[in-house]
Protein backbone atom coordinates (compact mmCIF):
# COMPACT_ATOMS: atom_id res chain seq x y z
CA UNK A 1 0.00 0.00 0.00
CA UNK A 2 1.40 3.11 -0.20
CA UNK A 3 -0.30 6.53 1.25
CA UNK A 4 0.88 10.06 0.83
CA UNK A 5 -0.09 13.57 2.02
CA UNK A 6 0.48 16.61 1.11
CA UNK A 7 4.28 18.03 2.39
CA UNK A 8 4.57 19.32 6.00
CA UNK A 9 6.83 22.14 6.34
CA UNK A 10 9.12 22.22 9.50
CA UNK A 11 11.96 24.49 10.16
CA UNK A 12 15.42 23.41 9.23
CA UNK A 13 16.34 19.82 10.49
CA UNK A 14 13.74 19.64 12.74
CA UNK A 15 11.78 16.33 12.89
CA UNK A 16 8.15 16.16 12.61
CA UNK A 17 6.96 15.84 16.40
CA UNK A 18 6.07 12.20 17.91
CA UNK A 19 2.67 11.58 19.48
CA UNK A 20 2.81 11.38 22.52
CA UNK A 21 -0.58 8.96 22.68
CA UNK A 22 -0.28 5.30 22.69
CA UNK A 23 0.15 3.82 19.42
CA UNK A 24 -3.01 1.77 19.30
CA UNK A 25 -3.91 -1.42 16.71
CA UNK A 26 -3.36 -1.04 13.52
CA UNK A 27 -4.74 -3.71 10.98
CA UNK A 28 -3.88 -3.87 7.06
CA UNK A 29 -6.15 -6.06 4.67
CA UNK A 30 -5.74 -5.77 0.64
CA UNK A 31 -7.73 -7.21 -2.20
CA UNK A 32 -6.41 -9.33 -4.16
CA UNK A 33 -4.95 -11.25 -1.22
CA UNK A 34 -2.40 -13.05 -3.57
CA UNK A 35 -0.87 -10.31 -5.56
CA UNK A 36 0.83 -9.92 -8.86
CA UNK A 37 2.92 -7.94 -11.25
CA UNK A 38 0.06 -5.72 -12.99
CA UNK A 39 -2.66 -5.55 -10.42
CA UNK A 40 -4.59 -3.10 -9.01
CA UNK A 41 -4.61 -2.74 -4.90
CA UNK A 42 -7.33 -2.35 -2.92
CA UNK A 43 -6.12 -1.42 0.71
CA UNK A 44 -8.62 -1.11 3.57
CA UNK A 45 -6.58 0.11 7.43
CA UNK A 46 -7.54 -0.12 10.11
CA UNK A 47 -6.20 2.43 12.81
CA UNK A 48 -5.98 4.51 15.94
CA UNK A 49 -9.63 5.74 16.25
CA UNK A 50 -7.78 9.36 16.66
CA UNK A 51 -6.54 9.81 13.42
CA UNK A 52 -7.25 13.07 11.40
CA UNK A 53 -5.82 11.95 8.13
CA UNK A 54 -3.88 8.91 6.56
CA UNK A 55 -1.38 8.91 3.65
CA UNK A 56 0.94 6.10 2.93
CA UNK A 57 3.64 5.13 -0.02
CA UNK A 58 3.93 1.74 -1.58
CA UNK A 59 6.48 0.66 -4.60
CA UNK A 60 7.63 4.71 -5.12
CA UNK A 61 4.09 5.97 -5.25
CA UNK A 62 1.54 7.73 -3.69
CA UNK A 63 -1.65 6.24 -1.84
CA UNK A 64 -4.56 8.83 -0.88
CA UNK A 65 -6.96 7.37 1.97
CA UNK A 66 -10.66 7.92 2.35
CA UNK A 67 -12.39 7.73 5.69
CA UNK A 68 -15.57 5.71 5.66
CA UNK A 69 -17.42 6.10 9.68
CA UNK A 70 -19.27 3.51 8.95
CA UNK A 71 -16.93 0.78 8.74
CA UNK A 72 -14.41 3.18 10.95
CA UNK A 73 -11.49 2.10 7.99
CA UNK A 74 -9.78 3.78 5.79
CA UNK A 75 -9.80 2.70 1.94
CA UNK A 76 -7.03 3.33 -0.83
CA UNK A 77 -6.24 2.24 -4.44
CA UNK A 78 -2.21 1.08 -5.20
CA UNK A 79 -1.19 -0.57 -8.25
CA UNK A 80 2.05 -3.14 -9.24
CA UNK A 81 3.21 -2.14 -12.29
CA UNK A 82 4.40 -4.91 -14.43
CA UNK A 83 7.73 -4.72 -14.21
CA UNK A 84 8.19 -5.17 -10.70
CA UNK A 85 10.14 -8.29 -9.80
CA UNK A 86 8.94 -10.94 -7.20
CA UNK A 87 9.95 -9.76 -3.68
CA UNK A 88 8.24 -8.47 -0.20
CA UNK A 89 7.56 -4.46 -0.59
CA UNK A 90 6.78 -2.37 2.77
CA UNK A 91 3.65 -0.05 2.97
CA UNK A 92 4.70 2.93 4.80
CA UNK A 93 1.62 4.46 6.53
CA UNK A 94 1.73 7.57 8.08
CA UNK A 95 -1.25 8.93 10.57
CA UNK A 96 -2.07 12.18 11.10
CA UNK A 97 -3.34 13.32 15.02
CA UNK A 98 -4.31 16.62 16.20
CA UNK A 99 -1.78 19.50 16.00
CA UNK A 100 0.03 17.80 13.37
CA UNK A 101 1.51 14.91 14.99
CA UNK A 102 2.63 12.28 13.65
CA UNK A 103 1.78 7.81 14.06
CA UNK A 104 4.00 5.60 11.68
CA UNK A 105 2.89 1.79 10.65
CA UNK A 106 4.52 -0.56 7.94
CA UNK A 107 3.18 -3.45 6.81
CA UNK A 108 5.10 -6.08 4.47
CA UNK A 109 3.16 -6.92 1.31
CA UNK A 110 4.58 -10.13 -1.22
CA UNK A 111 4.51 -10.18 -5.04
CA UNK A 112 4.52 -12.81 -7.25
CA UNK A 113 4.72 -12.98 -10.76
CA UNK A 114 1.94 -13.68 -13.19
CA UNK A 115 2.18 -15.34 -16.80
CA UNK A 116 1.15 -13.43 -19.27
CA UNK A 117 1.13 -14.90 -23.30
CA UNK A 118 2.84 -13.60 -26.32
CA UNK A 119 0.90 -13.17 -29.67
CA UNK A 120 1.38 -11.98 -33.55
CA UNK A 121 -0.87 -9.24 -35.19
CA UNK A 122 -1.82 -7.49 -38.51
CA UNK A 123 -2.60 -4.14 -39.04
CA UNK A 124 -2.36 -1.29 -40.96
CA UNK A 125 1.12 -0.09 -41.83
CA UNK A 126 0.32 3.17 -41.06
CA UNK A 127 0.06 2.08 -37.18
CA UNK A 128 3.48 0.82 -37.28
CA UNK A 129 5.45 2.32 -39.83
CA UNK A 130 3.81 5.89 -39.67
CA UNK A 131 4.06 8.96 -42.57
CA UNK A 132 5.61 12.24 -41.19
CA UNK A 133 1.96 14.08 -41.41
CA UNK A 134 0.95 10.91 -38.75
CA UNK A 135 3.85 10.88 -36.75
CA UNK A 136 2.78 14.84 -35.75
CA UNK A 137 -0.16 13.89 -35.10
CA UNK A 138 0.91 10.50 -32.70
CA UNK A 139 3.58 13.34 -31.01
CA UNK A 140 0.34 15.38 -30.50
CA UNK A 141 -1.39 12.85 -28.82
CA UNK A 142 1.47 12.55 -26.66
CA UNK A 143 1.61 16.02 -25.38
CA UNK A 144 -2.07 15.65 -24.78
CA UNK A 145 -2.14 12.29 -22.76
CA UNK A 146 1.14 13.43 -20.87
CA UNK A 147 -0.88 16.98 -19.50
CA UNK A 148 -4.37 15.11 -18.91
CA UNK A 149 -2.74 11.92 -17.42
CA UNK A 150 -0.63 13.53 -14.93
CA UNK A 151 -3.36 15.40 -13.02
CA UNK A 152 -3.92 13.14 -9.89
CA UNK A 153 -7.06 13.89 -7.96
CA UNK A 154 -6.22 12.76 -4.37
CA UNK A 155 -10.17 12.81 -3.56
CA UNK A 156 -11.76 9.77 -4.22
CA UNK A 157 -15.42 9.71 -6.53
CA UNK A 158 -16.20 6.42 -7.13
CA UNK A 159 -18.27 3.77 -4.83
CA UNK A 160 -18.88 0.14 -4.40
CA UNK A 161 -17.74 -2.74 -6.75
CA UNK A 162 -16.69 -2.00 -10.70
CA UNK A 163 -18.76 -3.64 -13.20
CA UNK A 164 -17.70 -4.43 -16.90
CA UNK A 165 -18.30 -1.90 -19.51
CA UNK A 166 -20.36 -4.33 -21.54
CA UNK A 167 -21.91 -7.94 -21.65
CA UNK A 168 -19.76 -9.80 -23.91
CA UNK A 169 -16.98 -11.98 -24.45
CA UNK A 170 -13.72 -11.07 -23.33
CA UNK A 171 -11.02 -11.43 -26.92
CA UNK A 172 -7.99 -10.59 -25.70
CA UNK A 173 -6.63 -10.07 -21.92
CA UNK A 174 -3.94 -7.41 -19.95
CA UNK A 175 0.09 -8.57 -20.07
CA UNK A 176 -0.33 -10.02 -23.50
CA UNK A 177 2.86 -9.09 -25.51
CA UNK A 178 2.17 -8.45 -29.19
CA UNK A 179 4.11 -8.36 -31.82
CA UNK A 180 2.92 -5.95 -34.77
CA UNK A 181 3.37 -7.03 -38.53
CA UNK A 182 6.22 -9.20 -37.60
CA UNK A 183 8.40 -6.50 -35.24
CA UNK A 184 6.75 -3.85 -33.39
CA UNK A 185 6.77 -5.40 -30.08
CA UNK A 186 4.33 -3.85 -27.39
CA UNK A 187 2.62 -5.10 -24.19
CA UNK A 188 -1.60 -5.20 -24.52
CA UNK A 189 -1.95 -3.05 -21.15
CA UNK A 190 -5.84 -3.30 -21.01
CA UNK A 191 -9.22 -5.70 -21.77
CA UNK A 192 -10.61 -5.97 -25.20
CA UNK A 193 -14.07 -6.95 -25.52
CA UNK A 194 -15.72 -8.48 -28.47
CA UNK A 195 -18.48 -6.82 -29.40
CA UNK A 196 -20.13 -5.34 -32.77
CA UNK A 197 -19.62 -1.03 -33.39
CA UNK A 198 -22.56 0.49 -31.98
CA UNK A 199 -22.61 -1.51 -28.54
CA UNK A 200 -23.40 0.51 -25.72
CA UNK A 201 -20.08 1.16 -23.29
CA UNK A 202 -21.15 1.74 -20.25
CA UNK A 203 -18.80 3.45 -16.73
CA UNK A 204 -17.44 1.38 -14.45
CA UNK A 205 -17.41 3.16 -11.81
CA UNK A 206 -18.45 7.09 -10.82
CA UNK A 207 -16.20 9.84 -11.77
CA UNK A 208 -15.56 12.74 -13.58
CA UNK A 209 -14.66 12.97 -17.73
CA UNK A 210 -10.76 14.05 -17.85
CA UNK A 211 -10.96 13.15 -21.67
CA UNK A 212 -13.02 12.53 -24.67
CA UNK A 213 -11.68 13.07 -27.95
CA UNK A 214 -10.31 11.31 -30.91
CA UNK A 215 -6.94 10.17 -30.39
CA UNK A 216 -4.69 8.40 -33.16
CA UNK A 217 -3.77 4.91 -31.83
CA UNK A 218 -6.94 5.21 -29.41
CA UNK A 219 -9.53 6.11 -31.74
CA UNK A 220 -12.52 8.50 -30.39
CA UNK A 221 -11.28 7.61 -26.90
CA UNK A 222 -13.03 8.49 -23.19
CA UNK A 223 -11.26 8.90 -20.05
CA UNK A 224 -12.91 8.96 -16.35
CA UNK A 225 -11.43 10.32 -13.66
CA UNK A 226 -12.71 7.70 -10.45
CA UNK A 227 -10.45 9.75 -7.96
CA UNK A 228 -6.77 9.02 -5.62
CA UNK A 229 -5.06 8.62 -8.99
CA UNK A 230 -7.12 5.98 -10.88
CA UNK A 231 -8.45 6.25 -14.07
CA UNK A 232 -10.20 4.11 -16.89
CA UNK A 233 -10.05 4.26 -20.30
CA UNK A 234 -12.39 3.09 -23.39
CA UNK A 235 -10.59 3.20 -26.97
CA UNK A 236 -11.83 2.97 -30.50
CA UNK A 237 -15.54 4.27 -29.98
CA UNK A 238 -17.85 4.77 -32.68
CA UNK A 239 -19.40 7.81 -31.21
CA UNK A 240 -18.87 9.49 -27.45
CA UNK A 241 -21.47 10.48 -25.53
CA UNK A 242 -20.06 12.66 -23.00
CA UNK A 243 -18.30 15.78 -22.39
CA UNK A 244 -15.05 16.89 -20.49
CA UNK A 245 -15.98 17.72 -16.95
CA UNK A 246 -18.84 15.95 -17.09
CA UNK A 247 -19.63 13.89 -13.85
CA UNK A 248 -20.83 10.46 -14.54
CA UNK A 249 -22.42 7.61 -12.20
CA UNK A 250 -21.55 4.20 -12.37
CA UNK A 251 -23.24 2.41 -14.90
CA UNK A 252 -23.90 5.69 -17.35
CA UNK A 253 -23.16 5.43 -21.13
CA UNK A 254 -20.23 6.89 -22.20
CA UNK A 255 -20.48 5.95 -25.87
CA UNK A 256 -20.89 3.23 -28.63
CA UNK A 257 -18.10 0.62 -29.88
CA UNK A 258 -16.54 0.60 -32.95
CA UNK A 259 -13.23 0.40 -34.50
CA UNK A 260 -11.85 3.51 -34.58
CA UNK A 261 -7.72 4.25 -34.60
CA UNK A 262 -5.15 1.09 -34.21
CA UNK A 263 -7.58 -1.77 -34.53
CA UNK A 264 -8.07 -4.58 -36.47
CA UNK A 265 -11.58 -4.50 -36.49
CA UNK A 266 -14.52 -3.49 -33.81
CA UNK A 267 -14.26 -4.14 -30.34
CA UNK A 268 -13.78 -2.55 -27.06
CA UNK A 269 -10.62 -1.92 -25.28
CA UNK A 270 -10.72 -0.42 -21.67
CA UNK A 271 -7.35 -0.02 -19.93
CA UNK A 272 -6.93 0.95 -15.87
CA UNK A 273 -4.22 3.20 -15.07
CA UNK A 274 -3.21 4.23 -11.66
CA UNK A 275 -0.60 6.73 -11.01
CA UNK A 276 1.04 6.23 -14.47
CA UNK A 277 0.93 2.85 -14.76
CA UNK A 278 -1.65 0.21 -16.37
CA UNK A 279 -2.99 -2.09 -13.92
CA UNK A 280 -5.31 -5.33 -15.03
CA UNK A 281 -8.89 -4.20 -15.31
CA UNK A 282 -10.07 -7.75 -15.55
CA UNK A 283 -8.78 -7.94 -11.53
CA UNK A 284 -10.56 -4.65 -10.43
CA UNK A 285 -13.74 -5.77 -11.88
CA UNK A 286 -13.29 -8.67 -9.39
CA UNK A 287 -12.94 -6.48 -6.14
CA UNK A 288 -15.53 -6.36 -3.33
CA UNK A 289 -15.12 -2.77 -2.40
CA UNK A 290 -17.71 -1.25 0.14
CA UNK A 291 -20.36 1.95 -1.09
CA UNK A 292 -19.78 5.05 0.34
Amino acid sequence: MILLAAPLLFAQDAAPPVSSRPAGTWAVRWQPAQLVNGDPVFLQVSAPSYLKSLDGTWLGHQISFAYDQKTKAWYGIAGVALDVPVGVYSLTLTGTVAEGEKLTHRQNIPVQSADYRSISVNVPAKFTEPSAEQIEKINQDKAIKKEFFGRITPERTWSGSFRPPVQANISDVFGTRRVFNGKALSTHQGLDYAVKAGTQVFALNSGTVLLARPLYFEGNCVVLDHGQGLLSLYMHLSKIEVKEGEHIISGQELGLSGGTGRATGPHLHVGVRWHGIYLNPETILGLHLPEF
